[in-house]
């Protein structure tokens, strides 16, 4: 083979393995971009109940299943449901006097378990065999599953009718203060009954609306997640709801993307100087920090992670992503856009969230002091804090809103 025709076949390798490499990136770019705008909402079950006893289940011991704390269980694919109290099994290890014990998960394998307490069965039959996680602990509407009487309404945005409990405070302790209160991705509202409690004590009246996409709830037109940057219409709307029906001043709350959804609303909302203080528990502050830390989870190289940005912020790609709209990536990073935070923003978020990196909260802090306070919660998984110290959590957001 003569020099130019090796020089010809080595340039022709070079040439396709580029492009077979470039072909690659793009595919797994484009795969890791859609899983983040598309709403999951087949939820698979994800525990095995082992063995049942008088007041306890045993169950295979997961990062889940051995998380301290009160979370539920769907049973039945979902038609029933238990709520399940602290580990009785292991036991918690000795702790000094005055300080709570904790808990050693048992090592991951095949036949570890772990024994909780049942706090109650409230649908169906818990026996050995599948279920589903339920960090909501709670199940239902606000009335079957807090005793709250609420009213089911709907909120006008621009897809449709959206949706919305709305739970009345005492009678004797209303006095004009509304809060807002809107669920994570992929979430249902029942993530929000957790708060409910604390702020009918407070005197709120309390809005949990749906948003687009919701289970229920009218789609975008391109059935996608933007990330906040059109959900933030439907806070707006609740937001005008609750003003246009005697609301006086406004409180939000929000959770996960929900918080991310929340800061777009305070940033784009006509309405949103009527907002006195906002709650954020692990809230998505910056979606790059949360995108290329799950890129670094499963193992997908930083300029795949770069190149699926590129592809959600930019219209010549739509196509591929069957979006309506781009979505720009930096428009939510509350970091950098720190000076156009102007609420009173209370964040709880733990130090040991595996989703959403508790970082950006820190800086958003440090970036706005004597506006933005945050409490790093020494140990919970996402959106969990409540989960393992009800009270703590109750006391904090009281305090805040008083």
């Amino acid at each position: 083979m003569t020099t130019a025709r090796k020089a010809a076949t080595v340039g022709t390798g070079v040439a396709v393995g580029a492009a077979v490499g470039g072909a690659v990136s793009m595919g797994t770019a484009t795969y890791f971009a859609h899983r983040i705008i598309t709403p999951e909402h087949e939820k698979r079950d994800d525990v095995v109940v082992v063995e049942v006893g008088e007041d306890t289940v045993t169950l295979r011991a997961t990062p889940q299943t051995t998380s301290p704390g009160r979370y539920g269980l769907w049973l039945d694919r979902g038609q029933g449901h238990a709520r399940l109290g602290e580990i009785v099994d292991p036991p918690a290890e000795a702790a000094p006097e005055g300080r709570r014990g904790t808990h050693r998960p048992p090592r991951p394998g095949r036949h570890a378990t772990v024994t909780r307490t049942v706090l109650g069965v409230d649908a169906g039959t818990l026996a050995p065999g599948p279920a589903r996680w339920n960090k909501y602990f709670y199940c239902g509407t606000p009335r079957s599953a807090l005793g709250l009487e609420h009213e089911d309404v709907l909120v006008t945005s621009d897809v449709g009718e959206l949706p919305a409990w709305k739970v009345a405070p005492p009678a004797d302790r209303d006095n004009g203060d509304w809060a807002i209160l809107v669920h994570g991705r992929s979430a249902q509202r029942e993530e929000c009954l957790r708060a409910l409690p604390v702020l009918h004590r407070a005197g709120f009246t309390s809005l949990v609306p749906m948003y687009r996409n919701d289970v229920g709830a009218p789609p975008s037109a391109d059935g996608r997640y933007s990330l906040g940057l059109s959900e933030w219409r439907d806070v707006d709307a609740a937001m005008r709801y609750a003003l246009d029906h005697g609301a006086r001043r406004l409180v939000l709350l929000g959770w996960s993307m929900g918080g991310a959804i929340v800061l777009q609303a305070l940033n784009r909302s006509g309405v949103a100087s009527q907002v006195q203080r906002v709650v954020l528990d692990a809230p998505v502050i910056d979606w790059g920090s949360v995108l290329a830390h799950q890129a670094d989870l499963h193992f997908i190289p930083r300029p795949i992670d770069h190149l699926a940005r590129s592809l959600m912020r930019s219209r010549l790609s739509r196509h591929l992503l069957r979006i309506a709209e781009p979505v720009d990536v930096a428009a939510t990073n509350w970091v950098d856009r720190a000076d156009e935070v102007t609420h009173r923003i209370f964040i709880i978020h733990s130090a040991t969230d595996e989703t959403v990196p508790y970082q950006p909260s820190q800086d958003l802090a440090r970036r706005r002091p004597g506006l933005v306070h945050t409490f790093v919660w020494p140990r919970s998984r996402h959106c969990q804090e409540w989960n393992t110290n009800p009270s703590l959590w109750e006391d904090l957001v009281a305090s805040f809103l008083r």
